[in-house]
């Protein structure tokens, strides 16, 4: 099997390269990146010795993609991952559509000329700001849960929000390039006759991430704190009471190598994160921090900031139900791990931009 695997470089699209390689007996990996995050050329240099194939070109470019060798399943990995994107002063909207919404256009052209599968890695952002921020919530150990004795919104649970969630603008920009990346990837597999998987994901960490806020909360926080950078909770009364659950790239991979032996069905979605079990608030992981890296306090920011909403934790029970998947790494081994890389890698803000 021939696996193209776009933004090969990132944290997620190398360990995913990685870990399919392990799991698909003779996978040959193809990878192509446009290395313009700092940290990229590092992972690049390793993915290459463990035998990748690689390409460097940028996804906004037809005559990159049309470089590419034929494979048989794309895992498209590519994208500008910050929600504040095109709002924040780094990046414009133009910009942000290019990359995560035109670049999807290209690459689902690939697939239509070679015939290839697909697998869009989407995001838990695609689901409705307004309604997220409106969940009854209360504080329980230092952080939001749902408030059992009010009525909760359709698609919503103690177990996390399902895929049956509300997408009602506003998402953000970047939520809707992702949910119209979605759109377009199904109507493409249809229209052209090729199978399309669309994996919405929550926050996916692990050692070796990037340390910056858009790369994944957990792991910006863990390497913040060790380094003693200046960390705030933002919004909802400067608590940090706010809550995600995280789950690992290699678990996604393990979803991924059971997608591509199956015939999708005629809603492709499957939400995967961590689920109750693997999330915490921001207060939560700070006194985690405390105990790994010694005493470092937030400065509490009660203004609220755009598209920050209290508690998003993923429903993964329709992917459990079909697949018989769970994920298998524990948010402590996670943090663990992160942490470990965080103390032995002390430049790591450094060459990944964080500083």
């Amino acid at each position: 099997m021939k696996i193209l695997i776009t933004g090969i470089c990132g944290f997620v699209g190398s360990q995913l390269a990685r870990s399919l390689a392990e799991r698909i007996e003779g996978a040959q990996i193809y990878g192509v990146d446009n290395l313009l995050r700092p940290g990229s050329e590092t992972n690049r240099t390793a993915l290459i010795a463990n035998g990748v194939k690689f390409f460097h070109g940028d996804l906004r470019m037809r005559s990159d993609i049309e470089a590419l060798p034929a494979c048989d399943w794309v895992i498209d990995a590519a994208a500008n991952p910050s929600v504040l994107a095109g709002v924040d002063g780094k990046s414009s909207a133009r910009q942000l559509t290019e990359h995560n919404l035109n670049g999807t256009i290209n690459i689902l052209e690939y697939c239509r000329e070679k015939k290839a599968g697909l697998i869009l890695l989407s995001s838990s952002r695609v689901y409705s700001v307004a309604h997220l921020a409106s969940l009854p919530v209360l504080e329980r150990n230092r952080a939001f849960v749902l408030n059992a004795s009010e009525p909760l919104p359709a698609g919503v649970s103690a177990c996390g929000v399902e895929e049956s969630f509300p997408v009602q603008q506003p998402i953000s920009l970047y939520g809707a390039t992702k949910l119209c990346s979605e759109i377009m990837a199904v109507e493409y597999g249809s229209a052209f006759d090729f199978p399309v998987w669309v994996n919405r994901c929550g926050v996916l960490a692990g050692a070796g991430q990037f340390g910056v806020a858009d790369q994944g909360i957990f792991s910006y926080w863990l390497h913040a704190h060790a380094r003693r950078a200046r960390l705030r909770f933002i919004g909802f009364g400067g608590s940090g009471f706010q809550v995600r659950d995280a789950f690992h790239p290699s678990d996604l991979a393990a979803m991924i190598a059971a997608q591509f032996v199956r015939q999708p069905p005629a809603d492709p979605v499957y939400n995967l994160g961590g689920g109750p079990q693997n999330s915490m608030s921001l207060a939560q992981l700070t006194n985690w921090c405390n105990d790994r890296f010694g005493t470092w306090t937030p400065e509490p920011d009660v203004r609220p900031r755009q598209f920050d909403i209290p508690w998003m934790v993923m429903d993964y029970r329709r992917a459990a139900s079909d697949f018989g998947w769970t994920p298998e790494h524990r948010l402590e081994s996670i943090l663990d791990n992160i942490a470990a890389h965080a103390e032995q890698h002390p430049d790591w803000a450094e060459l990944c931009g964080a500083a």
